[in-house]
């Protein structure tokens, strides 16, 4: 296995890519073998910045990029992705794209398609899979029947150019694609503006072909933040909180002879990890082994289709009032 070092772009010098470009120094502080290439952005004065801070370069331009770099990692607003990443790949570069992989299905087949012609690896950014706590308790869920996810928070005021269900939800239909590895063929949903133009809280029903249900709500103009997800199955439930990266699975326990059965709490062991970082790193195998990407524009392109569905589910305005 190669251990050159890769030289990684950061292209978007807002939050997620200041947090991303920071992982990458740190990472190559620790020793990895990576290095940041250069920052790019359409604000010039941001990427100087955020590359002034960090010690690197600013690049621009697709094959400015190319020349300075193996891979990049993208955090530019989703209605930019089609049109950064696509040239990326076709210049040669291995992307690590955040999520949602692009604004509509057509736009992410191209990118898959792109990648595929290109030979190169397209990994797409649904963190949560990289939450310790999810890994805890992947190997326990087991036929699951009802699924409960609350995702709440403050406005952000940023990432507004897409509705809740794409901004927040997506994570949690993310981790229900992952776990029980089918998408719902019935969907229900309610959702409402308050402080964007857009979908700024929503819930959703889904029932899966298995004959698992969902009930997923997310908000972004809640005061208190909360990550939860509840797993109902005929062992017991799991319950996650993945702020506090923790988790309790509840099970029946049967008691002695003639005695009733009891539930039993256990509190999962979990071994803590930086989920950015852990992604980073995943990523970085999959460039340097050209191995199949942790979340694949496949599994993103499913996770994007369940949104769209949610979306779509919801009844117009005029009709609530």
């Amino acid at each position: 296995m190669s251990t050159r070092s890769i030289r990684l772009a950061v292209v978007g010098a807002g939050h997620m890519g200041s947090l991303h470009a920071k992982k990458v120094v740190e990472l190559a502080g620790a020793g990895e073998p990576v290095t940041l290439a250069g920052i790019v952005d359409v604000r010039a004065d941001r990427a100087q910045a955020l590359g002034a801070e960090l010690g690197a370069g600013v690049l621009g331009g697709d094959r400015g990029v190319a020349a300075h770099a193996d891979a990049a990692i993208v955090a530019v607003p989703t209605v930019a992705h089609a049109g950064v990443v696509g040239p990326l790949l076709a210049a040669g570069l291995d992307v690590l794209i955040e999520k949602p992989i692009a604004a509509s299905i057509d736009e992410a087949r191209t990118l898959i398609d792109t990648a595929r012609r290109h030979g190169r690896i397209l990994q797409v950014g649904h963190l949560e899979r990289f939450n310790p706590a999810v890994r805890s308790v992947r190997g326990r869920v087991v036929r699951p029947r009802f699924v409960e996810a609350h995702r709440l928070g403050p406005f952000p005021g940023r990432a507004t150019d897409v509705d809740v269900v794409r901004d927040l939800m997506i994570h949690d239909l993310d981790l229900l694609l992952h776990l029980i590895g089918e998408e719902p063929e019935r969907v229900d949903a309610i959702g409402i503006p308050v402080l964007s133009p857009e979908i700024d809280i929503a819930n959703a029903r889904l029932v899966h072909p298995g004959g698992c249900v969902a009930n997923l709500t997310a908000s972004r103009v809640s005061v208190e933040p909360m990550r939860r997800l509840r797993i109902f199955q005929p062992s017991g439930y799991l319950s996650i909180d993945l702020l506090a990266k923790s988790a309790v699975f509840f099970h029946r326990r049967e008691g002695e002879p003639g005695a009733a059965p009891r539930i039993e709490m256990e509190k999962l062991e979990i071994v803590q990890e930086d989920a950015l970082l852990a992604q980073l790193r995943s990523f970085l195998e999959a460039v340097r082994t050209r191995g199949d990407p942790a979340v694949s524009g496949i599994d993103a392109v499913r996770t994007l289709r369940s949104a769209l569905r949610v979306v779509e589910a919801m009844p117009p305005l005029e009709r609530l009032q």
